[in-house]
């Protein structure tokens, strides 16, 4: 009964595509678009969840570059890159690269993965593998930050004072109630965070990750988990 969402970085390049109208109105708050039964089972393999996990905080990755990183071939990265492209997750860098090293970035608007309305078993074991890996890879990264703090000096450590939080809350709510809560978080990020796309690269900018979860703790026949 999960959802997962992955949001995508802007560029500003996507402001200044053919037809675009600069003084149209930012997109509504609301959650991206689900995929679709053939999307997801292609982004059922491990290695392609890890290279859409890499490319948001990497910025645009080679192939080259990516297997690198992963410990695979370039003849491997490019495959996935090509079958994540077919399905419109991942697409080539305009302007940049060649017909030999392309260069690769996530497709700017995300999408979310929801084992709601799955029409078989399969479907829904599908929907929720994927949304474990995702979930693992971002665990991983949180220990990751957690350890680098312990080789941090003491400036540094000042310095991204008060800039990172981890935070739980556990309440009680009827299912309106969290939905209400879901879609305030939704109109907080179309506020606050969509403004911060197209920034990559600027002086003084690091990628950074904002996690927002809400989900309640029991299962489906009301036993705590």
């Amino acid at each position: 009964m999960a959802t997962a969402r992955e949001d995508s970085p802007a560029h500003e390049a996507d402001q200044d595509a053919p037809g675009a109208d600069p003084s149209a109105a930012p997109p509504a708050a609301g959650p991206p678009a689900e995929l679709g039964p053939a999307a997801l089972r292609a982004l059922a393999h491990p290695l392609r969840i890890r290279i859409l996990d890499l490319l948001p905080s990497h910025g645009p990755l080679t192939a080259s570059k990516l297997g690198e990183i992963v410990g695979e071939s370039s003849g491997s990265t490019s495959y996935h890159l090509r079958q994540l492209a077919k399905h419109g997750l991942v697409r080539e860098v305009e302007g940049r690269g060649t017909a030999r090293e392309r260069w690769w970035e996530r497709t700017p608007g995300g999408f979310s993965i929801s084992t709601v309305g799955k029409d078989s078993p399969a479907s829904r074991q599908t929907a929720e593998a994927v949304n474990m890996e995702f979930l693992r890879l971002r665990h991983e990264r949180v220990m990751a930050f957690v350890r680098a703090g312990q080789g941090a000096d003491e400036e540094t450590l000042k310095k991204w004072h008060g800039t990172t939080t981890f935070f739980s809350s556990n309440k009680w709510a009827t299912p309106e109630q969290m939905a209400a809560l879901v879609a305030a978080w939704d109109r907080f990020a179309t506020e606050h965070i969509d403004p911060l796309s197209s920034q990559e690269g600027a002086p003084g900018m690091v990628p950074f990750e904002v996690h927002f979860d809400a989900f309640p703790t029991i299962d489906p026949q009301g036993n705590p988990l």
